[in-house]
């Protein structure tokens, strides 16, 4: 007879705020994601509109369903609230969240700017409720590799960082992500592309003492997928950073959109002894499953085999590989150890603020043309 499989100390019943029964990232991500994890049931989904919360209960099961979130965040049940809607609705649900007591797990970015952010980071501290942000390329197998090799002197010390990363791929963008061109948005290559490969380089390197940065917006039209129209972009496509980390490393950054193609992701960290190179098909790490290729001396990296105590640190993730779902799951998996062992290993909401932080200064450089500290 075998034995079952030892439970968590608890099941926790999580309420997702913005499910579509059709597309989006709840769907997407989130869903899957829990749906792996013997430490969570969803209890409780919510949507904009009764028709959508319904259809989104039947596809995926789940009984209670709300279009009131103050309803959903209130419910008994509920020990995680999930936000994944878009980000100018962040502050007010994720308050309601923080005001009920309850954990929360919000989408990257975390607001529309860092007053938003620094505004639910210290209602979540005064709550006393844990927390975490979806800047889940932390949990990636790849970057936890990239750790431990860099922790072994892997590359000696580090002397500089190079990325260079795509985000949209030419001049059309699909009907789901085109309010991500209006700058007003908060969710556009800034935030998002560049958010969340600073949030790993930063992760894995540590942060910026201070920085210089250029901004344009080279490509102001951009025609949506669905319809063929024409459309104003006012969010920048062209953002490269240049700046000093406080170990004293050189970090240069380029993440570019609309451009006709070229390279998706190239991350590389020279050192004294040797480099590492880490690719992906685009500026998206948190998303696109990572390589890392490495070489010592003079020698040109080849690619380095992730190991396996890493990629099967949680075995019933192992379908999720190479999927949007896999790294989020690999962070709620995290972050359930995390309330049973009272560890932080998530990025929680202070971690945001930081990043937030460094997207403000990087804002502040590229319209003052000065060099600034990050």
């Amino acid at each position: 007879m075998t034995s079952a499989p030892a439970m968590p100390e608890s099941t926790l019943g999580v309420g997702i705020i913005g499910v579509s029964p059709l597309r989006g990232w709840a769907a997407t991500a989130h869903i899957p994601a829990l749906r792996a994890l013997p430490d969570y049931q969803i209890r409780a989904l919510s949507a904009h509109s009764a028709e959508t919360a319904r259809a989104a209960g039947e596809v995926f099961g789940v009984s209670a369903v709300f279009t009131d979130h103050e309803q959903l965040v209130t419910q008994p049940d509920i020990d995680v609230v999930a936000v994944t809607v878009k980000v100018p609705h962040h502050r007010q649900l994720v308050s309601a969240a923080l005001a009920a007591g309850k954990a929360v797990y919000c989408e990257w970015p975390l607001g529309r700017d860092l007053d938003d952010a620094g505004a639910m980071a210290a209602l979540a501290a005064e709550r006393g409720v844990r927390t975490v942000v979806g800047l889940q390329a932390r949990q990636a197998p790849a970057i936890e590799f990239v750790q431990e090799l860099l922790s072994d002197g892997y590359v000696g010390e580090v002397l500089s960082t190079t990325m260079v990363g795509l985000s949209v791929p030419g001049d059309v963008v699909g009907q789901p992500n085109a309010y991500m061109l209006d700058k007003a948005s908060g969710a556009n290559v800034l935030t998002i592309a560049v958010g969340h490969s600073l949030d790993t380089l930063n992760h894995v390197l540590g942060e910026f003492a201070d920085l210089s940065a250029v901004s344009d917006l080279r490509r102001p039209l951009i025609t949506i997928e669905e319809t063929g129209e024409q459309i104003v972009k006012t969010a920048a496509d062209q953002i490269a950073v240049i700046g000093t980390l406080t170990s004293g490393a050189t970090a240069s950054i380029h993440i570019r959109e609309a451009v006709a193609g070229g390279t998706g992701f190239l991350w590389e960290i020279n050192g004294t002894d040797g480099t590492l190179r880490i690719t992906a098909d685009a500026a998206l790490p948190e998303i696109f499953p990572l390589t890392v290729a490495g070489g010592r001396g003079r020698n040109e990296p080849a690619e380095l085999a992730v190991p396996t105590a890493l990629t099967q640190k949680w075995p019933s993730l192992t379908s999720l590989e190479g999927t949007p779902a896999f790294n989020v799951a690999r962070a709620y998996a995290a972050f359930a150890a995390d309330i049973n062992n009272g560890t932080h290993t998530v990025p929680d909401f202070a971690d945001a603020v930081r990043r937030h932080e460094v997207i403000a200064a990087v804002e502040r450089s590229a319209a003052s043309g000065k060099r600034v500290k990050a």
